[in-house]
């Protein structure tokens, strides 16, 4: 969250309003309908339902107000517009006070099926669907008090719980394994990965094995973690956190499933 950026952030207007150019909306809408056709049948009902009860349109880039509004309305959660990369503990502090932090900008054309930094599809189309879902927002609201409450020291391992689960979690529900992890639902590859493919590694949410788990950022995931419920994320940010950490830092991370990233 705080190399250099390539982007550069949108800034609105002295009204609050976000200008995308033609591209752009073409971008986004490229984007939308690719990933609404793909996740049809492969992400959990409620994100399906943020989707809908955020008012998402196939053809403009969202405006943050429109969204901010929508999910004071259902959650009371929101958002913020902030540049590309923020620092972690700005990071950790909108989340407390129930704020998403959104990059304002949208990918290039050239970085369509890949960006390594969150754009506005990723924290919009990804993130803020299932913002709308009380428990889930209950979790990160509380998981960003927890990190801001515990600090720096234990920012890295706490970052884990947030990975597998934000970012690339998965459900279990009636109609079998579903997605809602920010990071598997904004991308065809991660999606397909996750719910189509054989390679990866699946694995019940356990906290001591997460904070355990090393992963990195530029690769499709080898292992996902697959939560019950959602109220079971509300539980399981409701532990000891700090003392948890403790206790896997003093067992050691678990060896890595993929190679070191080329330096």
């Amino acid at each position: 969250m705080t190399k250099q950026s390539t982007y550069t952030a949108n800034l609105p207007d002295v009204d609050g309003v976000y200008h995308y150019t033609s591209e752009e909306d073409r971008i986004w809408s490229e984007l939308y309908q690719r990933q609404m056709t793909l996740l049809a049948d492969k992400a959990c009902r409620e994100y399906l339902d943020g989707v809908r009860a955020l008012g998402l349109r196939p053809d403009k880039v969202p405006q943050l107000g429109d969204v901010d509004r929508r999910l004071n309305e259902t959650t009371g959660f929101g958002v913020e517009g902030v540049p590309a990369l923020i620092p972690p503990s700005r990071f950790y502090e909108l989340l407390s006070q129930g704020k998403f932090p959104l990059a304002t900008f949208i990918r290039r054309r050239e970085h369509i099926d890949y960006i390594e930094e969150p754009d506005i599809f990723h924290e919009v189309f990804g993130h803020c669907p299932l913002l709308t879902n009380r428990s889930y927002a209950n979790f990160v609201r509380r998981f960003g008090e927890k990190a801001v409450g515990l600090g720096r020291e234990y920012s890295w391992h706490l970052f884990r719980i947030f990975w597998f689960t934000v970012e690339f979690g998965l459900i279990d529900t009636p109609q079998g394994r579903r997605c809602f992890g920010a990071g598997i639902v904004s991308s065809p590859n991660e999606t397909r990965a996750a719910m189509e493919g054989r390679e990866a590694e699946f694995r019940p949410f356990d906290l001591m094995t997460v904070l355990r788990t090393p992963y990195r950022i530029d690769i499709v995931q080898p292992i996902y973690y697959v939560i019950d419920s959602f109220a079971q994320l509300e539980s399981i940010i409701e532990e000891d956190i700090g003392a948890r950490i403790r206790e896997a830092k003093a067992l050691g991370d678990f060896p890595p499933v993929f190679e070191a990233k080329a330096s």
